[in-house]
């Protein structure tokens, strides 16, 4: 179902898309690629909203910098000091998180209007960045998949191409609150890393991989998420064809689940303390699956480097559940 959902101050439409199946019923808008919400029943069968959104289009324009639920690009996640070689040129980004890109600069992936159309079970969201937005060279098409499956899961499937070599990293912003409200503390969560990118002042990683064993960084079995973290985990399946199941989320008390499973090799975890206006700091779960911040600037780490004829692809799973 297709609906209008708002306008843009210069007259663009934005348009809320609802795609339900299988006990699962997911809005997506138009504005930022964003899922506005993601509503699944708990072990009575009641029903929540287990995403934060909002309820207009003006919460979103007024409130950019949580990225609630957005589609972000050209690159998740920060590239240390807005720049980064490639083939021996240096490419100046735009600075927007002190003297760092975040999530592809000012007018990234999340600020802007994507075309729309309706696929089996779910949506196609495309749109051309031509090359030197926000300073990253080339000129590339996207096309983004939201679908749910037969299960209820929903499957965001990620293709880029271009024309001129570059870099690119693609997620999904959603912050996950499996009681519906509160603080997301309490639940519960497993991530299957052990390791994780430490990182600087400015939550830049220093370029060491270091070891979970015995840190506040050990999720190799579950326990309460907490609060405090802003980082990069190092997944041990490392990058993968299809996706492989790598965490999970639950909350005790309704018996939701969320599992996680992606081709992707790293996940941040974000617990959302710097949350305002109508939610609270650690109102959420942001669990981005993605490649390593920075990875421009580290040739250690896996390589986001896309040239002419290849193609980008990435795939992420949100499964959803009970206990009981």
């Amino acid at each position: 179902m297709n609906e209008l959902f708002g306008t843009l101050s210069d007259g663009t439409a934005v348009h809320r898309w609802t795609l339900e199946r299988a006990g699962t019923r997911v809005r997506v808008l138009s504005y930022g690629g964003i899922v506005q919400s993601v509503e699944v029943p708990d072990r009575d069968r009641r029903t929540a909203d287990v995403v934060l959104g909002f309820a207009g289009l003006d919460g979103y324009l007024e409130n950019p910098g949580p990225y609630l639920g957005a589609l972000v690009g050209r690159y998740a996640n920060r590239i240390a000091g807005a720049r980064f070689p490639l083939d021996g040129v240096t490419y100046a980004l735009e600075p927007n998180n002190g003297p760092n890109s975040l999530h592809g600069g000012t007018r990234g992936f999340d600020k802007r209007v994507w075309e729309v159309a309706a696929v089996e079970h779910g949506v196609r969201l495309s749109r051309v960045s031509p090359h030197g937005e926000e300073g990253f060279p080339g000129r590339l098409e996207v096309a983004v998949t939201y679908a749910l499956d037969d299960s209820g899961a929903l499957h965001v499937s990620y293709e880029a191409v271009t024309d001129a070599p570059t870099v690119v990293n693609l997620t999904n912003h959603s912050y996950f609150n499996l009681a519906g409200s509160g603080n997301a503390g309490g639940q519960e969560l497993r991530i299957a890393a052990s390791r994780y990118t430490p990182v600087d002042g400015d939550l830049i990683p220093t370029g060491a991989l270091e070891d979970v064993s015995g840190s506040r960084f050990d999720f190799r079995t579950a326990r309460k998420v907490g609060s405090g973290y802003d980082h990069n985990f190092v997944l041990d399946k490392g990058v993968t064809d299809a996706p492989v199941e790598i965490a999970e989320l639950y909350d005790p008390a309704s018996g939701r689940t969320l599992t996680v499973a992606t081709t992707e090799p790293g996940i941040q975890l974000y617990t959302a303390e710097h949350l305002s206006g109508p939610f609270a700091p650690g109102d959420g779960v942001a669990l981005e699956t993605q490649h390593f911040p920075d990875s421009p600037n580290r040739p250690g780490f896996p390589s986001t480097r896309l040239d002419p004829g290849g193609t980008y692809r990435s795939e992420t799973v949100y499964g959803f559940g009970v206990r009981d």
